[in-house]
């Protein structure tokens, strides 16, 4: 059984701290380095739920993509929300450890495993990571589906691809517009829009895109945009990564158990549309 140390030497190997955005919390948050594991949970946002989850697992690390202390704290007092997460992991034993961007710009990366989930083929990455001299790390990817279709048809198959979120899947531009490109990139990608422009892909696909940037988008360009709720667009990973650590502990006889969590943790619970005019 290996110690603590060991997985996330393994784990710094995959998503590098130091190819971390500047913003960012990676790494890990709490644990023992020479506590032993034997199960891990891969989920993406570290919240009670997953807590609750890796507790009753038995698990003894947690790995997500988000961070829990995004930026910084003076408390860890279990009278707040995320404070109480700290003392229910020291309490029971479970380490955390965080991969954001990291993860997003790894090869394989957040996007491969977005563009895998959708039978997309991967040609490159979006945004390159000017560090890489194969060219195959960086934010978002372009890719190509098997064959062209239409906006309304790739967009349909991320709805019935992607996991189920009170969102949906959400369709800027004309659905009959045909798409042998398309460029995807998991989480918020609306500040990508000029990497996607250049790139002359025919549709995009990611999250949170707000008002402006995707009514400037679509006007100018006939650029298809395909919006999908956050937490979905970067679940795929979750296997991905889960997968990764697991052919790590078979080649060092670690004998890992390692769990995906399926729980929704995306904020949004419902949905309600209304056919009144603004």
């Amino acid at each position: 059984m290996p110690r603590l140390s060991e997985v996330l030497a393994a784990l710094d190997a995959l998503w590098p701290p130091e190819r971390a955005e500047g913003w960012d919390a990676v790494g890990t948050v709490c644990g023992d380095p020479d506590a032993e594991v034997d199960r891990v949970l891969f989920a993406v946002d570290p919240v009670h739920e997953i807590v609750d989850e890796a507790r009753k697992l038995g698990a003894q690390l947690i790995v997500t993509h988000h961070p829990l202390y995004l930026r910084g704290t003076t408390t860890v007092a279990a009278d707040t929300f995320k404070g109480k997460v700290v003392h229910t992991l020291i309490k029971h034993d479970i380490a955390l450890h965080v991969a954001h961007t990291n993860a997003d710009t790894a090869d394989p990366g957040v996007s491969d495993a977005l563009a895998g989930a959708l039978d997309l083929r991967v040609t490159g990455p979006l945004v390159p990571d000017p560090t890489d001299p194969h060219g195959r790390r960086g934010l978002g990817r372009i890719c190509e589906p098997a064959h062209p279709e239409t906006l309304a048809a790739f967009a349909a198959r991320a709805a019935a691809r992607l996991p189920v979120t009170a969102q949906g899947i959400r369709l800027a531009g004309d659905p009959e517009g045909l798409v042998r490109t398309v460029a995807v990139s998991g989480g918020s990608g609306d500040s990508l829009f000029d990497a996607v422009r250049a790139s002359g892909v025919d549709a995009f696909l990611t999250a949170d895109l707000r008002h402006h940037p995707a009514s400037e988008a679509v006007q100018h360009s006939p650029l298809g945009l395909v919006d999908a709720a956050h937490w979905a667009t970067e679940w795929p990973w979750c296997e991905q990564a889960a997968a990764q650590l697991d052919a790590i502990s078979d080649r060092h006889g670690w004998d890992l158990r390692v769990h995906v969590s399926k729980q929704v943790t995306d904020p949004w619970t419902t949905h309600h549309s209304s056919g009144a005019p603004n």
